[in-house]
């Protein structure tokens, strides 16, 4: 049985909103069984506002958030991954980065809440909070005797099948 903290990185392009949304949800919600991080592979200079805002509405750590890059993680004294998910909606960011340990990688394709013209911003971001907020629960939710990596990789590709 495993002891330690199992970890996740979220990666997204900006690391502006999802990917710091996954990470705070993890943070909050994964009862030190589940540790997050994000980074992006283009940062933004800072997360977005209205996310920030959520993120206090929400009881989350928003002193915590901030554009992080891959790069400056992939140098950092990281912890070995288990898990590395993109969040994107776009197929040409569907081939996550080569990372050391062999983590179990996943794509889930959720739109960028930017890109949502119709709805009021603070519409789509709680939006988008709520899809991750379920579809982390429902991973990090696994019994301890379910969490091995084909019983995961099922789970995270299912979280990819409800959105």
């Amino acid at each position: 049985m495993r002891d330690e903290a199992y970890n996740i990185l979220f990666l997204c392009t900006r690391n502006a909103a999802r990917s710091v949304m996954a990470e705070a949800i993890v943070n909050q919600k994964g009862h030190g069984r589940f540790r997050a991080f994000s980074a992006g592979t283009d940062p933004a200079r800072e997360v977005r506002p209205e996310v920030l805002r959520l993120l206090r509405r929400m009881n989350c750590n928003a002193e915590g958030a901030y554009a992080k890059s891959l790069q400056d993680l992939m140098r950092a004294n990281m912890p070995e991954l288990d898990f590395m998910i993109t969040i994107c909606d776009q197929d040409a960011e569907s081939t996550c980065p080569v990372w050391p340990g062999h983590p179990t990688t996943a794509l889930w394709p959720l739109p960028d809440p930017l890109s949502s013209g119709a709805a009021p911003a603070e519409t789509v971001y709680a939006e988008t909070f709520r899809c991750l907020s379920e579809g982390l629960a429902s991973f990090m939710n696994m019994p301890k005797s379910q969490l091995d990596r084909l019983s995961l990789r099922n789970c995270l590709d299912a979280f990819q099948r409800m959105h």
